[in-house]
């Protein structure tokens, strides 16, 4: 029975179809791309995609990021560069690659090579599918200005004394802090193995490229924390990202109605503050969770990991120095009008250079106490045990159908 060719019209790739409608990650599906036979429907793909095949300079970008998926490779999930890495090579054939394209093909099986071979191209090409949106991600290039803004609204908070004690203060009051932290940028490769384990796969997902700590004496400080920067407009609730709060430090439900018990015991018994904040202090170390509760936020986060945290967004504004500039060299060219240089100058259209630009940019917080904050940072919990779990997430996700075809899962 010969199959009907109008059927040809409604073949469904059910996998790509399951990552636009379905919520399903690229990264996750069987193959990158539907089924592509030849070179001119590579290109046809890549000028979807955004990039130019036609292009040299698009070109030669392209071979770059092949060339660096495959360094990223060896370097982070193969024996060769990390000794907890899979004992794979990559076959020689990658290697004798000239043209990105030739890879798109090997990746669809419509080229000479092998199915483990074509395991290896789709490998490669979701690794370069994630080096491209890193390097994308316009923001990248406000950087410095987006860390400044954001930890200036904090910094003018923070004090010490001639003891170099470190506080919280805004007036006369205060909390005292063991530490504060920033955290310095994430490298390239950082922001490239978290974008391969995270279900978006996108640069502008990640949240914690800006980060702060507070590190308090007790675990009553960690709600004053917050408190404080409530109340100062530091941190504007509004501006919150719901989905991304965790508290696994004081079960706030239960210390609020102990709380309440201890405001109005104050009351009546007209208690002086020590004795305020001894009851609290006793009542809020009752208040705990219990550890071995698995994050759902990140799974790659320890069990035993004790913090407040949330995401909040600033509004970053950034003034466009080369328009100053721009208006400065329009200003002398408006003395000498008549010149050719200066009337093109002057004829410019100054509507097109953008004045400033305003944009939020997600940070993170992190409330600890001191304590917490010690058992955070040693044994499972540490950040060094958190970077090999994401490594080994995103080494089994990329390799997820090489190893099954290699019977090594």
């Amino acid at each position: 029975m010969s199959r009907p060719d109008y059927l040809n019209k409604y073949i469904f790739d059910w996998d790509l179809f399951n990552v636009v409608v379905g919520g399903k990650s690229a990264l996750d599906s069987r193959f990158l791309i539907s089924q592509i036979f030849n070179v001119e429907q590579v290109n046809s793909f890549l000028k979807g995609y955004g990039l130019d095949p036609n292009d040299p300079v698009s070109r030669a970008e392209l071979f770059g990021n092949f060339q660096e998926a495959m360094q990223f490779i060896r370097r982070y999930f193969l024996k060769e560069g990390d000794a907890e890495g899979l004992d794979l090579k990559i076959p020689n054939s990658l290697y004798m690659i000239t043209d990105v394209r030739d890879l798109f093909l090997m990746a669809t099986g419509n080229s000479e090579s092998d199915h483990e071979e074509r395991l290896w191209a789709e490998i490669i090409l979701k690794v370069m599918h994630t080096i491209l949106h890193a390097d994308k991600d316009l923001r990248s290039n406000y950087f410095n200005i987006i860390q400044t803004q954001i930890f200036d609204r904090f910094y003018k908070y923070l004090h010490r004394d001639s003891d170099n004690n470190l506080f919280l203060k805004r007036g006369e009051y205060e909390i005292p802090l063991i530490d504060f932290e920033t955290k310095s940028k994430k490298t390239r490769d950082s922001v490239i193995i978290k974008l391969l384990h995270k279900a978006e796969n996108v640069a502008e997902e990640l949240f914690d490229r800006v980060g702060i700590r507070f590190v308090t004496k007790s675990k009553f400080d960690c709600i004053n924390v917050v408190k404080f920067l409530i109340e100062n407009n530091v941190v504007i609730p509004h501006n919150i990202k719901p989905s991304r709060s965790v508290n696994t430090i004081i079960d706030l439900e239960k210390f609020k109605k102990s709380y309440s018990g201890i405001v109005k015991m104050a009351i009546r018994n007209n208690l002086s503050e020590d004795r305020f904040l001894a009851a609290v202090n006793r009542e809020i170390n009752e208040c705990y969770f219990f550890q071995g509760t698995e994050s759902e936020r990140n799974a790659h986060t320890s069990k035993n990991y004790q913090s407040i945290q949330f995401t909040c967004r600033q509004l970053v504004k950034y003034k466009n120095p080369f328009l100053t500039e721009f208006l400065s060299i329009r200003k002398e060219a408006k003395k000498d009008a008549e010149s050719p240089i200066s009337q093109r100058i002057l004829n410019l259209d100054t509507s097109l250079i953008a004045r400033d630009v305003r944009f939020f940019y997600p940070y993170e917080v992190q409330v600890v106490d001191e304590q917490s904050h010690i058992q955070n940072t040693q044994g499972e919990a540490s950040h060094i045990e958190y970077k090999k779990a994401q490594r080994r997430s995103a080494m089994k996700r990329v390799f997820k159908e090489l190893l099954a075809y290699k019977n090594l899962v």
